[in-house]
């Protein structure tokens, strides 16, 4: 790091989620980042008061108006849902891929050279399934977008608390217990922290860990 006093800056989107939030906790208490900005469509409640702490709570249609001036160094990305909570493909999309890649590019332009991002194992943007294709065109649209080094993570099922069980995730936890390190869940907390160490590694390059390289950072 060039100026230790003055740390790092990232950029952190998806923070109200499973894997984000943990993500944020991680930041605001690592010494290596002097500030983290977070986009969010809502408030993050008491955390707000951390003086490290940039909120801005942006409508992602209009993203371009809520990053006038911004400086970062990092982006790390754990923005996403599910197709039964969005309502429809399109709506999937829109959320996972169009999103993303609009804070890609307006991070880039704001000075990031670094980003991270949460994926999903089994990411192919030449798949069938429509999760895994729209996972892998991000991954393929991100990796071109001209950034020093880019680290994809590709987790098997996430485990954590979650706000809203998943009855479906629930029964795959219990199934996948069994099967090859690759395809069993992970806790969210590990893959948080893959995602803080990437970002301050600033590996240059395309980088891609799945859930036996992610598990290496418990």
């Amino acid at each position: 790091m060039s100026d230790v006093a003055e740390g790092r800056t990232a950029l952190l989107c998806g923070a109200t989620g499973l894997v984000g939030s943990q993500c944020l906790d991680l930041l605001l208490a690592d010494p290596y980042y002097g500030k983290v900005v977070v986009l969010t469509r809502r408030s993050l409640g008491a955390k707000v008061s951390d003086p490290k702490l940039d909120q801005r709570i942006v409508d992602f249609e209009q993203l371009g108006s809520f990053m006038g001036g911004l400086r970062v160094d990092h982006v790390l990305s754990a923005l996403g849902t599910t197709i039964a909570k969005a309502g429809s493909q399109e709506a999937f999309r829109r959320v996972d891929y169009d999103y993303p890649l609009a804070i890609a590019r307006a991070a880039l332009d704001a000075g990031a050279q670094y980003l991270v991002l949460v994926s999903s194992l089994g990411a192919d943007p030449e798949g069938r399934v429509f999760y895994l294709k729209v996972k892998g065109e991000l991954e393929e649209a991100i990796s071109e977008l001209g950034f020093r080094g880019v680290t994809f993570l590709r987790p098997s099922l996430l485990l954590g608390e979650r706000k809203e069980p998943r009855l479906a995730e629930q029964f795959y936890e219990v199934l996948l217990r069994a099967a090859p390190k690759r395809y069993r869940g992970i806790q969210a907390e590990i893959v948080a922290r893959a995602m803080v160490e990437s970002a301050k590694s600033e590996q240059p390059g395309c980088e891609i860990l799945e859930s036996p390289e992610i598990a290496s950072f418990a």
